[in-house]
């Protein structure tokens, strides 16, 4: 299968449009509470794209710049034009499937059951484990060109399916290469501590080991993660552990994340708050003390209805979040287990329909929020001068079409870097 694009890239003069959802931050890193309201909607307005970023904004009544006579126009009469999704949060690079899992689940076996005849993440982990190098690339690239498609064009991509020192290193130099080959922004997240791989299961304390002593190292070393993350949980790796490997981590330069409060409340949030994460992900089970030290802390809570509704468990509180003064974001945690979908317009339909968040918050969780839990905020996730130039074109009448309009793709045209996109 192959992509690729064209248009006359790094510069467009975006015309006419409808209803421009600009989502401007105003400086902040997020937006909190009744900010995640406002959307900066201008009728009627226009976008200038030069050099792959944002050069002017505004209604096209006020227009008086003077463009060069080559510079392509698209016009966006009748349209909604919004910035680029930011995904968050994902575990997109794997090998295989689980869809027989899917059909076992829905006769009714639980997960331990499914694990004991092999299922689960030991499933994709044999398959990553003998997949190349250029194998991952290939199917990770024909998903980020999908994605690309429903309009994200920023997304965060953990390793983690591998679980040795090999496998790992082999996914993230993949996720690395993809950074500087596709259009889409990759950012590269470690979590060799997403699970005890089936070698160490009577001697999870030996992989701890070889975590802190030869992986962390390395991936720090040789800058192959922007992030490193870590499943707390029972059953996974305990607050002290977790915390033990994300300041290891740190150490190395890269920033922590955490799984925090899925499947029990078990104190991630608070470990998030103590050691500064650059957000909390997951957070079904998060209490009245974990959304306080994510508060204190200004740690972005990253939600991901589509593993609620997938796995057909409790969601995350979001209503008590955003009340509380956290900073929501919200992504797909695209995975062959728990979410197959990368769809973040029905990632936003769910959190509207079962999490109380309005069409509004999820819109603002779903761009400027979510670029927040990367770091990227100051240049992604909102229509402003000097960002850069990531725009989706949606052909609905309204932004709230987004959510309210479920299981299509009302996506015409992604614009990254100023570059029209012609994606088959």
């Amino acid at each position: 299968m192959e992509f690729w694009y064209l248009t006359l890239p790094m510069n467009l003069f975006v015309k006419n449009i409808s209803q421009l959802v600009t989502i401007t931050a105003h400086g902040k890193r997020f937006r909190l509470g009744p900010e995640m309201q406002d959307l900066g909607i201008i009728q009627d307005a226009g976008v200038v794209c030069r050099d792959g970023k944002i050069a002017w904004v505004g209604p096209m009544a006020s227009f008086v710049e003077r463009l060069p006579e080559d510079m392509p126009e698209l016009d966006a009469k009748g349209t909604v034009v919004l910035p680029g999704f930011v995904d968050s949060h994902t575990h997109m690079m794997f090998a295989g499937d689980r869809a027989e899992e899917f059909g076992m689940r829905a006769h009714g076996m639980s997960y331990q059951e499914i694990a004991e005849k092999g299922g689960g993440i030991l499933n994709t982990i044999r398959h990553v484990r003998a997949a190349s190098k250029k194998e991952l690339k290939r199917s990770t690239a024909a998903l980020l060109w999908g994605m690309m498609k429903h309009g994200t064009t920023t997304v965060e991509i953990k390793s983690g399916y591998g679980l040795d020192m090999d496998t790992e290193i082999r996914m993230l130099e993949a996720i690395h290469e993809l950074g500087e080959e596709e259009m889409a922004t990759v950012i590269p997240t470690f979590i060799g501590a997403h699970a005890v791989p089936p070698e160490f299961k009577h001697d999870p304390e030996g992989y701890v080991r070889l975590l802190l002593e030869k992986m962390i190292p390395y991936v720090g070393k040789k800058h192959l993660a922007v992030f490193c993350d870590v499943f707390c949980e029972r059953g996974y790796f305990d607050v002290e552990t977790s915390e033990k490997l994300l300041r290891a981590a740190s150490e190395w330069g890269m920033r922590p994340k955490i799984h925090a409060e899925e499947l029990s409340a078990f104190g991630g949030a608070e470990l998030a708050g103590r050691i500064g994460a650059v957000s909390a992900d997951h957070l079904e089970r998060v209490t009245p003390a974990g959304i306080s030290a994510l508060r204190d802390a200004h740690v972005v809570a990253g939600l991901l209805p589509g593993v609620s509704f997938f796995l057909n468990h409790g969601y995350a509180p979001a209503r008590a979040l955003i009340d509380g003064g956290v900073p929501v974001a919200i992504a797909s945690d695209f995975n062959p287990g728990s979410c197959m979908s990368y769809s973040m317009p029905l990632m936003m339909t769910i959190a509207c329909t079962q999490m109380r968040m309005t069409p509004e918050e999820a819109l603002t969780a779903a761009t400027l929020n979510g670029a927040a839990a990367l770091n990227l905020s100051a240049t992604h996730g909102s229509i402003e001068v000097g960002k850069q130039a990531d725009l989706l074109v949606a052909a609905i009448p309204d932004y709230r079409h987004l959510a309210y309009h479920f299981g299509v793709n009302p996506v015409r045209h992604t614009i990254k870097n100023g570059t029209l996109l012609e994606i088959p």
